[in-house]
Order: C-alpha cells, then structure tokens, then sequence
C-alpha cells in the first residue's frame, strides 16, 4: 500500500493563491473523491499531487519521500494520473493509447517485451474493451474512450490514480458505468484511487472517503456519512440541502436544496439534486 500526504501545501498561479497551508492523509487502498464549488482548488489540489504543477512551499510525500526526489519513471510506476478531458494523437487506437501506460516500466527505445503485451492485454480486458483494441478512439463514444485512458493507467500499474472529472460531458448512463469500473477496480486490484466529482451524489455513493474544500482549505473530511450532511453543504455550497439514505447504497444524497437566503440572492430555488 502507497502512503500519500501532503504537508503544509500552498498553491498559487502567480499573485493568486489558491491552496494556503493544507495538510492531509489519502486513506491507502480506498476510494477518495474531492467535492467543492467551482474554484475552490479541487483539480489544482489533484494536479499538485501528481505533479503537473508544483507547490510554492510545502511538499508532497509518497511512501515517505518527497515525489521531487523521484524520477519520472519511478514517480510513473508508483502513480498514474488522468487530467480533464485528454487528448490523444488523431487515428492512434485503443491498444496503442494503452500501450504508452507502459512506458515508465521500459528502458530506452527497446521494444515491447512479451509482459508488456500481457499487461496491455489485461489493462483492455478488465475495462471490457478487448474487441475494440484496435479501433480507433477517433470512433469511440465518451464512454468508451474513458475507459481506454483508464486502461492505460492500469497498465502503467501504478499503485495510485489519480482522476480530473472523470465523468465530464458524459450522460448518466456512462457516468455510472464509469464509477463502477472505478469501484470495481478498487476492489478487485486493491489500487488507492482519488478523484475530483462534481455530483456529491455520485460522490457519496461511490466513495469511502469524502474531501470537501473551499477557497482552498479543506472544510470537512471523512466518510460520506460524516461530509454529506444539512452543515457541511451548507458551509461549503451555501445551500439548505434535504439529505436522506439511499435505499441502494445506504449512503446519503442530496435529494433536493435551495439556496441559503442572503442580501444578493432571495428567492432562487433549486428542486434537483446539486451537479
């Protein structure tokens, strides 16, 4: 199991800051979503984590050390992260976007052993994509072409996945299909996987483990049960939230809210579950 912490972390682009001074714990082996307003440093957060952007002052510890003191490939191998709405080399097929997950294990130019065929051919079988493997993602559904950035994260067989909004610009039917891959994977291959949602019903649901921030500091942490409650989205959202348990999961959602009264806003009401 990989231990990922962050201490003392802030954030900015230039002048503006986004992240001041947060520390956490990811939970090894579990599911863990971070939900928050528009804005409230969620993907900047997911982003330092997996270095694609670094932080002004504090570090970033995975298994103890400093992921600056690792190389690359060896940053690679331990975690994988997957940013908002990739793009891919127009005509490149599925089994050749998974191929490049196996990048951090190889070394120089030396073609692809028989074990990275193996792992590329399981990363496509276990997100049921074995028939399109040499289809192009060019003709893929959103769906289907998440799944293939999902596959080569696995075969880059990083311990660790990191994920932007996943489910973004995908109907419902394709959200749940890709958050039950997630869950699937968690449980069947032990990854630790942590993701930004919007939907704090999909959050709740298909989580162990709940962040939610705001303006950059982290507001509430722990089980859904214990972040999706009437104060905490009320702090966080600035809403009045009806929370019941589901009977499927028997976690909370949100099954309707409104907006907290205020002297900008008065009357506006919201009847469907927040996005």
């Amino acid at each position: 199991m990989r231990e990922l912490k962050t201490e003392q972390v802030r954030v900015a682009y230039g002048e503006n800051v986004i992240i001041e001074n947060l520390s956490l714990e990811i939970p090894s082996g579990k599911i863990t979503t971070i939900i928050g307003p528009n804005g409230c440093g969620k993907s900047t957060l997911l982003k330092t984590i997996g270095r694609l952007m670094k932080a002004k002052k504090g570090v970033v510890y995975l298994d103890g050390t400093d992921i600056y003191r690792l190389s690359g490939k060896e940053f690679a191998r331990k975690l994988a992260i997957l940013p908002q709405s990739p793009l891919a080399p127009e005509g490149l097929t599925a089994e050749e976007l998974v191929s490049y997950g196996r990048y951090a294990h190889q070394k120089g130019f030396v073609k692809q052993s028989e074990k990275d065929r193996e792992i590329i051919r399981w990363a496509l079988e276990v997100t049921n994509l074995s028939a399109l493997g040499k289809r192009s993602i060019d003709h893929m559904s959103g769906g289907q072409r998440q799944r293939v950035w999902i596959a080569m994260a696995l075969a880059q067989q990083a311990d660790i996945i990191l994920l932007d909004e996943p489910t973004t610009y995908l109907d419902v039917a394709y959200q749940l299909e890709i958050l039950e891959l997630l869950e699937n994977l968690n449980k069947t291959q032990g990854c630790t996987i942590v993701m930004v949602l919007h939907d704090i019903n999909m959050a709740s649901r298909y989580a162990d483990y709940l962040i939610a921030l705001k303006k950059g500091k982290v507001i509430g942490k722990g089980t859904p049960h214990q972040v999706i409650t009437r104060e905490l989205l009320r702090e966080v959202y600035q809403i009045e939230a009806d929370i019941m348990i589901e009977d499927y999961s028997k976690k909370p959602v949100c099954m309707s809210c409104r907006l907290c009264r205020s002297k900008e806003i008065d009357t506006a009401v919201v009847e469907t579950a927040i996005v």
